[in-house]
């Protein structure tokens, strides 16, 4: 089914409205998504920079101008706030992230790499058309490990130098071409801490629109070497105990799922 650039008139029953990397919600503690009614205020108030609804999906996605304040009866909340009530596999929640990535992806691809002529959705699927060279583009996601390694009642967490440098987490990197997820985990964990890895299994996946990663959860067991950091990567690293932890990431990421024992 093909993206459709709506009119305001042409709504589909949720709504997603997006200013960077926060979701308007009603005011509420429910997290309950906006109405049609403050869909319509947001047109009317000329803040709506780009949308688009899925009929498959059944969403509309509205990307509001940065600093956009919330209309009344709403609020923005981050939109990992959502993530907390995915683990109980609410769909909202991937309809949500999937509205965020595609878009962050249409902001990044208004022109034609080819020939610069402004792109267009496509009529049958979700892509984006160029209407004079025919060059079609398809939304792409990142793929990401992330991994908690284990050492008998131990596991290793680090605090990273450029990202939520305030708490400490699992090991996570970029899969580079040509390479396997597994492959990647090794890779990342000798570049990063210097020690070697066994028994490596795949636990679980989780869509992580910041702005198109997938993120791929693996849990493994230390084999051998001393932690040696990669300065421009790691600030800190050590091993803790399962049942005396510092501050880790919060609710909702499958970080925390891995470092709380959740899967």
């Amino acid at each position: 089914m093909p993206m459709i650039t709506n009119l305001k008139n042409d709504l589909m029953p949720l709504h997603y409205i997006f200013c960077n990397y926060s979701i308007l919600v009603m005011d509420s503690d429910k997290l309950a998504l906006p109405d049609d009614e403050v869909v319509q205020k947001c047109f009317e108030h000329q803040v709506v920079i780009d949308w688009f609804g899925e009929p498959e999906y059944q969403y509309t996605a509205i990307a509001l101008e940065d600093d956009c304040p919330a209309p009344k009866g709403c609020k923005w909340v981050p939109i990992r706030s959502l993530f907390v009530k995915a683990n109980a596999g609410n769909t909202e929640v991937s309809r949500a992230a999937r509205a965020h990535s595609l878009l962050k992806w249409r902001k990044k691809k208004r022109y034609c790499p080819k020939c610069g002529t402004l792109m267009l959705d496509d009529e049958r699927e979700t892509a984006r058309l160029c209407p004079k060279c025919k060059s079609k583009l398809y939304p792409s996601v990142t793929p990401a490990m992330i991994v908690l390694i284990e050492k008998g009642d131990e596991i290793l967490l680090a605090r990273h130098v450029e990202r939520n440098n305030d708490i400490f987490t699992c090991l996570a990197g970029f899969i580079e071409a040509g390479e396997s997820a597994e492959e990647a985990v090794r890779r990342e964990i000798h570049e990063e801490v210097g020690i070697e890895v066994e028994n490596i299994r795949y636990i679980t996946s989780q869509a992580w629109p910041f702005p198109d990663q997938l993120m791929l959860a693996f849990k493994a067991s230390y084999k051998s070497g001393e932690i040696v950091l990669q300065e421009d990567e790691i600030e800190e690293a050590h091993w803790f105990k399962k049942n005396d932890l510092p501050a880790i990431p919060k609710e909702g990421s499958v970080a925390w799922s891995l470092i709380t024992g959740e899967i």
